[in-house]
């Protein structure tokens, strides 16, 4: 095997597909998505801008249509135990990260607030630190 596809294969799939936060593939086109998609349980998308822009959706969502507006509602909903996660240590790894409190309301109208939410989840899906650039990037293509 050549050294570019063992990098590749070593690279954690979400970042592999673009997908920092590994969100399930479901029949919505979203904005930024790659013209094939060869993962069949993960969107990909063209650049990580476009999947944690996608991110930032689904998180508005959370909060709008279910009140998911803590860490800890946020990642029971993201995560949950019934998916085979261990959602208690993602909560308090993503709480540890962001330096908030687990039941503390996360400030959704802070880009920073945000970012670092954005940020620290996607540290605990890929075990690598997000790239900070990528995240603002994501954020500038969610508010248009």
């Amino acid at each position: 095997m050549n050294a570019m596809k063992t990098e590749q294969k070593n690279t954690p799939r979400g970042l592999r597909n673009n997908n920092p936060l590994n969100i399930r593939r479901t029949a919505d086109l979203w904005q930024g998505l790659r013209k094939e998609q060869k993962d069949p349980e993960f969107f990909q998308f063209k650049s990580n801008a476009w999947g944690y822009r996608a991110a930032f959706v689904v998180l508005r969502t959370y909060r709008n249509r279910y009140g998911a507006n803590t860490i800890e509602r946020i990642v029971k909903r993201w995560a949950p135990e019934g998916d085979g996660n261990d959602t208690e240590y993602y909560i308090r790894k993503v709480a540890v990260l962001t330096g908030l409190e687990r039941n503390q309301i996360v400030n959704d109208q802070d880009p920073k607030s945000m970012m670092n939410l954005v940020a620290a989840m996607s540290r605990v899906e890929n075990g690598v630190p997000a790239r900070p650039g990528e995240v603002y990037m994501g954020w500038k293509l969610y508010q248009g």
